[in-house]
């Protein structure tokens, strides 16, 4: 475990410190243990890649011997925060978010330790507390601690306003529930830290405010950056998609090619952001972006180490396996699903089961139209150039067994070295 007077000095030299309410917070870190908490939204079944940065957050506070909080937006997730936003977000129901969390907790135990024996993690549900609030007490309790002109003045709210689409009053209060999360895990917890991105400045320091005028003690706020890619794309995003961290929303494989597709630009910046590795050890991979780029070596490292602490070690197992596939390797051990994931961008066809099963492979690949016909096919068999599962079909004679249909749903055809055939079975 690292030590405590170093949680600050950890988070700013791995790149994960944008700013703090007050200098005095770093002093307050190396006197005593402090409670810290971080929201996530409870938007859908799995926290997305973009939320890493404030898991790592969290990850670094307890590693240094502070408590943490996963606070799960239950109440305030119904109302959408309108940070970072430029339209309202669609509304949750109960049942949903509950059904959310469940995955969210999941994805949080990778990263932070619920079992500690002296500074368990503790996920809390802000619903708990705002269930039973009536909607007057709150505004009298609450509401009149605010101000019209500081809520206006909000960086989110400003931008909100002056769009299109503009803001609804539901959006505005969002500063008050957040506001109110930090008193109220300031009294039940201790929590004198709150965590979160630099679009969450104006909900903390709300919060840090309220804290103040109503218990009359100074607590602390921590921005962390917004991870962006050299070309300003926000991490965590795909081509439009997001990346989450369960493998039932993204594949263990697509997960690992994320990562292993960084640029050299932000592979470094990345490590010292995403994983635990040492600064000493990522010196290396700084040297070998820039003698060696070509064989990714810094990304391939990254990529494994994110996705063994999400996916766990029989998950990048899999995801380095599928990603050999492609280059030619056995698929042995690898289900139907696994190899659609890999080949998703490949051509393929759909065939019936007895077109195939028991067929000459012959047959199969000009029917498959890897081969424009009967006698390309046999040459390339003859050329040692036709493969079925990434196994070279040796004998022109030679058919499809049933053994071969994986899952008896799927066959992989391919001509030289990298041009693939899929077949779906029906």
């Amino acid at each position: 475990m690292e030590n405590m007077d170093n949680v600050i000095e950890v988070l700013r030299q791995r790149g994960l410190l944008e700013a703090t309410t007050s200098p005095a917070l770093e002093q307050e870190a190396s006197k005593r243990q402090l409670t810290v908490y971080a929201g996530f939204d409870p938007t859908a079944e799995s926290l997305q890649a973009g939320n890493l940065v404030a898991i790592m957050g969290l990850m670094h506070f307890q590693r240094c011997g502070h408590k943490v909080v996963a606070l799960v937006g239950g109440a305030t997730g119904m109302i959408g925060d309108p940070s970072g936003k430029t339209a309202e977000r669609p509304l949750l129901d109960e049942n949903k978010v509950l059904e959310n969390l469940a995955g969210i907790r999941e994805n949080l135990e990778r990263f932070l330790d619920f079992a500690h024996p002296t500074a368990p993690a503790v996920i809390v549900n802000n619903y708990d507390w705002f269930r039973q609030y009536p909607f007057i007490d709150f505004l009298r309790d609450v509401g009149r601690h605010f101000r019209m002109g500081s809520m206006l003045g909000k960086d989110s709210v400003r931008t909100r306003l002056e769009s299109e689409s503009g803001m609804s009053f539901t959006e505005f209060s969002y500063q008050l529930l957040q506001a109110y999360d930090f008193l109220h895990l300031y009294d039940t917890q201790g929590c004198c830290v709150q965590l979160g991105g630099s679009d969450q400045w104006g909900n903390i320091t709300a919060g840090t405010d309220l804290v103040r005028k109503l218990r009359g003690q100074e607590v602390f706020g921590v921005t962390l950056p917004l991870v962006c890619d050299r070309h300003g794309q926000k991490f965590g995003k795909s081509a439009g998609n997001a990346i989450y961290l369960s493998d039932t929303k993204t594949s263990v494989y697509d997960f690992y090619q994320y990562f292993l597709r960084v640029e050299d630009a932000d592979v470094i910046r990345l490590m010292r952001v995403f994983t635990l590795l040492s600064e000493a050890e990522i010196d290396t991979y700084v040297a070998e972006v820039e003698t060696a780029p070509e064989r990714r070596a810094a990304q391939k490292r990254l990529a494994e180490e994110i996705t063994r602490r999400v996916h766990g070690e029989e998950g990048l197992l899999r995801a380095q396996q599928s990603a050999a596939v492609l280059f030619g390797e056995a698929m042995d051990g690898l289900d139907a699903d696994a190899l659609l994931d890999v080949f998703a961008d490949v051509p393929s066809c759909a065939l019936p089961y007895d077109a195939i099963a028991g067929q000459s492979v012959i047959v199969v690949a000009t029917e498959a139209g890897l081969c424009k016909s009967r006698s390309e096919a046999r040459r390339l068999i003859q050329n040692g150039g036709l493969y079925v599962n990434n196994r070279r079909v040796e004998d022109v004679d030679a058919v499809v067994a049933s053994a071969w249909i994986i899952d008896r749903r799927l066959l992989v055809l391919r001509s030289g070295r990298k041009r693939y055939q899929l077949i779906r079975v029906m």
